[in-house]
């Protein structure tokens, strides 16, 4: 499906805050015609808000991560949790044949801990119901007590050049899952989260 430019998967946005602005994808990830829709300060509303110039590019790969700048403005996990939800129904809507990555909120300083794992465990159980991979981004990137590895960031928030590869580290893998699932397979069965282990 290549036409000369790009790769041959087609077009990959890269869609999200700062975390994804500030990444030299190109470079990272050569062969993937990628486009940065991060910018700076973006909360999960922002990117419902910009997600048709995102739909308007019609990419074959979307890559999410959003949400830790919505905890900076004391946004609820259920109000994260719903806009993402927004954003995946609507890219699915849209781009019924994309291949969609939801990538956890990252860590930050350990006391929005508690605040993320709700919301990545919420991300986890809805991402299926859209036929969307999931790319759990916490084992790679947190301490025991949920703080950002400080060997990942100066400021406890953004990432630095260990950071960065740490995530490019596991976001490849996860690229190549995503674009595996069918795109409109039936959603994956869930475990059973109730009960004793």
């Amino acid at each position: 499906m290549s036409d000369g430019w790009g790769s041959e998967h087609g077009a990959l946005a890269l869609v999200g805050d700062s975390l994804t602005q500030g990444g030299d994808w190109a470079a990272w990830l050569p062969g993937e015609d990628v486009r940065n829709f991060g910018v700076a300060g973006d909360t999960t509303d922002d990117v419902v808000a910009r997600l048709g110039a995102v739909i308007d590019t019609q990419p074959a790969t979307i890559a999410l991560l959003i949400g830790t700048n919505d905890l900076a403005w004391r946004r609820s996990a259920e109000h994260v949790v719903r806009n993402i939800e927004t954003i995946l129904v609507t890219l699915r809507k849209e781009l019924p044949e994309a291949r969609i990555l939801v990538q956890s909120v990252l860590p930050r300083g350990h006391e929005f801990a508690d605040q993320i794992r709700d919301i990545n465990r919420h991300l986890w159980q809805f991402a299926p119901t859209v036929h969307a991979a999931w790319l759990d981004l916490w084992p790679a990137m947190a301490l025991e007590d949920g703080e950002l590895n400080p060997a990942y960031t100066d400021d406890r928030l953004h990432l630095n050049a260990e950071g960065y590869r740490a995530w490019l580290n596991e976001l490849v893998p996860g690229l190549e899952r995503a674009r595996q699932l069918p795109p409109n397979s039936r959603a994956i069965q869930l475990p059973d989260l109730g009960g004793a282990a």
